[in-house]
């Protein structure tokens, strides 16, 4: 299904802030490829904020995003990450279609994919969603297994990173015998790792599924658009 591998592996993370420079290096040490969702309308100094923790959260700013998300995809996530079931349908658009301009337009591609801020979505988004040309949008509704979505518009990511029993399905996964498509896509937000203080948790998730001659490593469009 993937270059003759019928299991594959994909990231997805949110947000876009300063984080994303130690994690991008991870996850390029290991081989492994993410879809990066990002908010064009809060990339400056006004964009970040204070955790409850007392740790500054600072967003990339456009000039240095090209360079650092290399060999990566890039997806919206909205402009200004609003909860699009709060919009009414005009401002849901612009919120998608004014993202996608923006990042087009900073990376040079093609925009095909999104994550739903907050996870929040329902039938009157997705519909909105698919006209304005949007082909997967991830949700936050954890699968905990690995079947091929069958709605692309609202597909759920096998866990968050943040997941306690993360190990064990990996494991799991690991041992799928290839017999029919399996996925594991895990997802997050990079500054997370450092309010944690557990950097060394994705460090041990890419270390345990890299270079696997089983394994197909791709961004979500790579993995969940393949014909």
């Amino acid at each position: 299904m993937w270059n003759g591998k019928n299991k594959a592996v994909t990231f997805s993370y949110d947000d876009g802030t300063e984080h994303d420079i130690r994690l991008v290096e991870i996850f390029n040490r290991y081989g492994m490829k993410c879809t990066f969702n990002l908010n064009s309308g809060l990339m400056n100094e006004d964009g970040g904020w204070l955790s409850d923790k007392g740790i500054r959260i600072n967003r990339l700013t456009p000039d240095v995003m090209p360079e650092l998300y290399k060999g990566h995809e890039i997806a919206v996530h909205c402009a200004f990450h609003s909860d699009l079931t709060k919009l009414d349908d005009d401002a849901v658009r612009q919120e998608i279609l004014s993202d996608k301009a923006a990042l087009s337009c900073i990376f040079g591609k093609d925009i095909r994919g999104m994550a739903y801020p907050y996870g929040a979505f329902d039938e009157r988004i997705i519909s909105l969603v698919r006209e304005c040309g949007i082909e997967y949008s991830r949700t936050c509704c954890d699968s905990h297994g690995f079947d091929v979505p069958e709605e692309l518009l609202a597909y759920p990511a096998s866990c968050r990173h943040r997941y306690e029993g993360i190990s064990g399905l990996i494991d799991e996964f690991l041992a799928c015998n290839g017999e029919r498509p399996a996925v594991l896509c895990i997802w997050g937000h990079s500054y997370e790792f450092a309010l944690d203080d557990n950097w060394e948790l994705i460090e041990d998730i890419c270390r345990k599924l890299a270079f696997r001659d089983d394994i197909f490593y791709g961004t979500n469009s790579e993995v969940y658009l393949t014909e």
